[in-house]
């Protein structure tokens, strides 16, 4: 017999593994204890929440007076540490508000048949365990200043605990990938926890394991779309697909980076590769190490290849190949896929063809001017040509890594190589169907919508950009320079700080003008289809719009001569709130852990969230929190927006038909 519960039952079923985890807290959080009673009550409020975890479904009443009870507990264990410290008494008041609003709500009348399906059962019990290992793993970061072993030790033990759960779920699975890709999944992460755990990061280790879990459970044990081969499982969901795809790519990267022969100046951390190869598959740019110097040529080449397939998409790459030789995709497979470049089913392969067509061309017609221009500045025949490619490909896929040690400082008085790598880079971070219909646009003919937007708004922030650098730097940055050349590197600093990550002038000094400038010009990034990062052109075109209409007093927003859909401003407005929050989010956990200033900080959170690359100089100053910090910034910077898109382009449904208007004073 299955489930015929409610949503909110389905829910609830979860807090068998909820509580579980919970009881890891009162360790977690308290420091060495104050006296022999804090140690008892921690003891006894974790021996409760474990308590309260076999109840919650049996017997629901014994199991809430149980959840409030260990609820308590914790908060008297934690009493020496909540008076010293407001993080933490901040935390523990919301946690506890918030545990017994949930305790008030949980329905006492559902009594759960724990035989009625085991499987759908397990699957609720995991997902919420490692929903719980991560919201712990995060909140220890930000609280916990220094870990004891019983803090190590239970977040290992939780952790070790939540994969049990999925193992025991996975027995249920008919497939045996399931349950061998469960075992390989587990037994990787723990391997990551434990090394990470042995370098002071337990809460790392811990959230790898939770946001793994999360990303390998369906949402129901039933839904079909679960079921087939492992390609099927991965590339079911868009969110999932691109979530998996570049998290693989990145964990490849680190593996091909910390081989001895990758390196030309002797073994480099761990932590350095990993952030050199998700900077590399991210196409950002910001580096720890110094990329022609502390990497050998096969060290480079890499790097070139992370690159390569970061900026076309490891899917795209896939989906060729597959086609290649002979297998066909499937219809889910296609749909995913069109999301992600924004295409329709019946063009799909026809599609992905000019997209690989088009970015060779770029990058093989771009190596071969670099090159010559290289080898006309003073350099020899081989390093020309290896400059060449290499500033080529990650022009075009608006990567920011060079080979010089300064970037293009060196080239600041050379306007050949900074107007190719200038076009490399917008051509780049606009969809390849848009650079085709720049001939049309330009003599005036009918272009659609989209790409008229995104052109538009294109060439204004280029211009003003360039204006701007140049009116504030004139006397600064750019300093030293001729006329000529100052006009030449303030367009290609507007080109660059996009999305880009090149730089040909010092920007450590520059003024707070330029500073605000380039923070948003960060923050909007290039155009969908492109390899550029940020909320994207269009979305700004949009709200720009919307703004105008909004002064003139229409009801509508209208775009030359085409209605605006309402979907798609609510999808502009979620896109920029949802980027202003994480980038605040990921600012304050810079203030919290790292000693450079917040100018600085801030410029490298907005850099990286932007996948840009440029930096006023703390990367160099990060320690290993920092960088793992940068690290998940950049990777929610790649595949946020896609995943964001993903999520949004599901069938919408109304939530208000039959409610009343609110009227909202908003003066």
């Amino acid at each position: 017999m299955k489930f015929n519960s409610t949503r909110n039952n389905l829910q609830q079923s979860g807090a068998e593994g909820l509580l579980l985890m919970l009881a890891a807290v009162p360790f977690v959080f308290a420091k060495a204890p104050a006296g022999l009673w804090q140690g008892v009550v921690v003891a006894v409020s974790s021996l409760v929440c474990l308590a309260a975890s076999w109840y919650i479904l049996r017997h629901p009443d014994l199991g809430k007076f149980f959840a409030g009870l260990a609820s308590t507990g914790c908060l008297v264990a934690l009493w020496p540490n909540i008076i010293s410290d407001p993080a933490t008494a901040l935390f523990a008041g919301v946690v506890y508000v918030f545990a017994l609003y949930s305790l008030s709500n949980f329905n006492t009348t559902y009594h759960l048949n724990i035989t009625s399906d085991e499987v759908e059962l397990g699957l609720q019990r995991t997902r919420w365990a490692a929903l719980s290992l991560v919201g712990i793993s995060i909140a220890s970061f930000l609280i916990v200043s220094e870990y004891t072993y019983a803090a190590k030790a239970s977040l290992l033990i939780i952790a070790v605990l939540a994969q049990l759960l999925s193992l025991q779920w996975s027995i249920y699975q008919q497939s045996n990938f399931h349950k061998m890709f469960c075992i390989v999944l587990n037994t990787l992460t723990f391997v990551s926890a434990f090394y990470l755990a042995d370098h002071a990061m337990a809460w790392l280790g811990s959230f790898v394991i939770g946001a793994a879990l999360l990303l390998f459970l369906p949402e129901s044990a039933h839904d079909t779309d679960n079921q087939g081969n492992w390609w099927d499982m991965l590339i079911t969901h868009p969110a999932r697909a691109t979530l998996f795809t570049f998290l693989l790519l990145c964990l490849l990267g680190t593996f091909l980076l910390f081989l001895p022969i990758a390196t030309a100046t002797g073994p480099i951390a761990l932590i350095d590769a990993a952030f050199t190869s998700v900077s590399a598959v991210c196409v950002t740019g910001l580096i720890v190490r110094d990329t022609p110097n502390d990497f050998s040529l096969t060290g480079q080449a890499f790097i070139l290849l992370l690159i390569q397939l970061g900026g076309l998409g490891i899917m795209t790459v896939t989906t060729l190949a597959l086609h290649a030789i002979g297998r066909r995709i499937s219809l889910t497979q296609a749909k995913v896929l069109n999301t992600t470049i924004n295409s329709d089913h019946v063009n799909l392969l026809s599609s992905l063809k000019k997209i690989v067509k088009f970015t060779l061309t770029a990058e093989i017609a771009g190596a071969v001017v670099l090159s010559w221009l290289f080898y006309k500045s003073g350099t020899t025949v081989a390093q020309a040509v290896w400059k060449g490619l290499f500033t080529s490909v990650s022009a075009f896929c608006n990567a920011g890594f060079a080979l010089q040690s300064d970037s293009l400082i060196g080239f600041q008085n050379s306007p050949m190589i900074l107007h190719s790598v200038a076009l490399l880079i917008i051509v780049g971070g606009l969809a390849p169907a848009v650079v085709l219909l720049v001939p049309a646009w330009l003599s005036g003919k009918s272009v659609p919508v989209a790409a008229r937007l995104a052109l538009i708004t294109t060439v204004v922030l280029l211009v003003f950009g360039s204006l701007f650098f140049l009116a504030f730097e004139w006397n600064s940055a750019l300093s030293g320079l001729s006329i000529a050349d100052k006009l030449h590197n303030a367009w290609f600093q507007s080109v660059t700080l996009r999305t880009a990550g090149f730089n040909s002038v010092a920007l450590e000094n520059i003024l707070g003008p330029t500073f605000l400038v380039m923070i948003c010009m960060m923050f909007i990034g290039g155009s969908p289809g492109g390899t550029a990062g940020g909320v994207k052109t269009t979305t700004f075109g949009v709200l720009l719009a919307t703004f105008w209409a909004c002064v003139l007093g229409y009801d509508e927003v209208a775009l030359q001569k085409r209605r605006v859909m309402p979907e798609t401003i609510f999808k502009a407005i979620t896109t920029v709130v949802a980027g202003v929050a994480v980038m605040l989010t990921v600012v304050l956990m810079l203030e919290v852990t790292q000693i450079s200033g917040s100018r600085d900080l801030i410029f490298e959170a907005v850099s990286a969230l932007g996948t840009v690359g440029l930096s006023l100089g703390a990367t160099a100053k990060l320690d290993n929190i920092g960088k793992i910090i940068i690290m998940l910034a950049m990777f929610v910077g790649r595949i946020g927006p896609v995943t964001l898109f993903a999520l949004l382009s599901r069938e919408r449904y109304s939530n208000a038909n039959n409610l009343l208007d609110a009227r909202i004073n908003l003066t």
